[in-house]
Formats: C-alpha cells, sequence, structure tokens
C-alpha cells in the first residue's frame, strides 16, 4: 500500500510518497516533490492542479492519501488558496482512492504511541518534505 503524504503552504502541495509492504516502509522513487498552483487561481488551473495530482496518484499506484490539516481559523490557520488545493485533491474521481485530513492531534498521538522508525535526516528526502513524510506515515499507522 503506498499513501502520498501532502502539507499544504501557500499555492503548494508538497507530496512525499512511503509505501508499507509486509511491515517494511520504503520510500518509491518519484522525481516530483511538490506541485503548484498557478498564480491565477481560475477554475481551469484548479483543474489543471487536480488533473496533475490525479496523475502522480495514478503513476506510483497510490491507494491513499494523507493530508496535515490546517486550522480554518487561528495563529496556525491556512489560507484561502490551500483549502482549495485541498479540495481538488479529495475531489480527485479514481476508484479505491482514500483521502484523509489527519487534525493536529491524531499526528501527535499517533507519533506518540509509534514513533518513525528511522530519524527523518537519514531518508533522503528534503527538509522542506518532513511534514509531508509524517503525513504518509501517520496516514499509514492511524488506520
Amino acid at each position: 500500500m503506498i499513501i502520498c503524504g501532502v502539507e499544504l503552504t501557500g499555492s503548494d502541495a508538497v507530496v512525499c510518497l512511503l509505501k508499507l509492504d509486509r511491515g517494511q516502509f520504503s520510500l518509491p522513487e518519484c522525481k516530483v516533490r511538490k506541485l503548484s498552483l498557478s498564480k491565477n487561481h481560475t477554475r481551469q488551473d484548479l483543474k489543471q492542479f487536480q488533473a496533475a495530482f490525479a496523475a502522480l496518484l495514478t503513476e506510483h499506484g497510490v491507494t491513499g492519501v494523507a493530508i496535515k490539516e490546517r486550522m480554518p481559523k487561528g495563529k496556525f490557520a491556512g489560507g484561502a488558496i490551500s483549502f482549495k488545493l485541498e479540495a481538488a485533491i479529495q475531489l480527485i474521481d479514481q476508484p479505491g482512492l482514500d483521502v484523509r485530513l489527519l487534525p493536529p492531534a491524531l499526528i501527535k498521538s499517533t507519533l506518540a504511541a509509534h514513533p518513525l522508525p528511522i530519524p527523518f535526516a537519514d531518508t533522503g528526502l528534503k527538509v522542506f518534505q518532513e511534514t509531508a513524510f509524517t503525513a504518509a506515515y501517520v496516514g499509514h499507522m492511524a488506520k
């Protein structure tokens, strides 16, 4: 099972693929680190973002998407564009695709119960992918 972890920041969706096979985690080869929405934010731009995201999922055989939830208000509130990206991802129409939002409390409690098996620095991923990696890991563990 391959899960795509997602962190939404501004007009970008930072992604990380994580595969769980017979109790072993691995990072499938993926050249895409983030997908961006063009600056106009038109309906067509959203459709292109959604199509690019869906193509990434299909190409890598992803069965689940775990998105780190942003708060609608307060100090850590997400921006309007990130909520559009979230909706575009949630509305991808692929059979068997499970898209889940992971609240910060769930991420924290899951990591407390099931700490990461290796330090993030040893994954070989870029630093900005750490939150997406954590979301993918929690997506596997919080079933």
